[in-house]
């Protein structure tokens, strides 16, 4: 059977949709996916610094182009996207713990998906722990519990080695992929446009 890895952050539109995307096409499937939070700005500052220069000196018609994308592919998906104007980008520290104390209980999909969904269709300030409290009591989560796990030095080095490895491994930002059949070769996806690849490298390892 192969592996299917997620790594993600969830300050990203584009995690957001590859986190939406990729849960149906796996389920199709019949593989399980192993979730991998991030801190994706610890990738810009160690060896993705283009992504900086980028938002320092946008080109308009490119970022006029990238919100009607972001849109075309949030009306595909069904969910809502919208670009916040309260802060960006934003510290998803915090919120990104709180998907590594979720998944010890189960309850990563839930707790993620509340905080995409505050963030990226609500514009909240996902640094708050009020806030992720909330989510956390919404995804059947004890809020309490999920505070005392965060400020864990486990939980903060379970984040830090999943960023350096993702780095090691070749990946440069959020969504990253990996498909392993099993021969100890990285098959790495990038994005959330290369679920098509994903799916064809999955169905290959499935009939392999």
């Amino acid at each position: 059977m192969p592996q299917l890895e997620c790594f993600f952050d969830c300050s990203s539109p584009w995690t957001y949709l590859g986190f939406h995307n990729i849960q149906p096409l796996a389920a199709a499937l019949g593989v399980e996916i192993t979730w991998r939070p991030i801190l994706v700005g610890g990738l810009f500052n160690t060896i993705n610094p283009s992504v900086y220069h980028s938002r320092e000196f946008p080109v308009p018609v490119k970022q006029t182009y990238m919100h009607k994308d972001l849109q075309n592919w949030a009306d595909l998906a069904g969910i809502k996207i919208s670009w916040p104007m309260t802060i960006f980008p934003i510290n998803s520290v915090k919120a990104m713990r709180g998907c590594i104390a979720a998944s010890r209980q189960g309850k990563l999909v839930p707790y993620a998906q509340g905080v995409f969904e505050a963030y990226w269709g609500q514009d909240r300030d996902i640094t708050q722990d009020e806030l992720l409290a909330a989510i956390a009591t919404a995804a059947g989560l004890d809020p309490d519990e999920m505070a005392r796990a965060m400020a864990t030095d486990e939980i903060k080095g379970e984040l830090r080695q999943n960023t350096e490895e993702l780095a090691q491994r070749g990946g440069f930002g959020s969504p990253t992929f990996f498909v392993n059949n099993g021969d100890g070769r990285d098959d790495m996806y990038f994005g959330n446009d290369r679920m098509p690849l994903i799916h064809s490298a999955l169905r290959a390892a499935l009939t392999a």
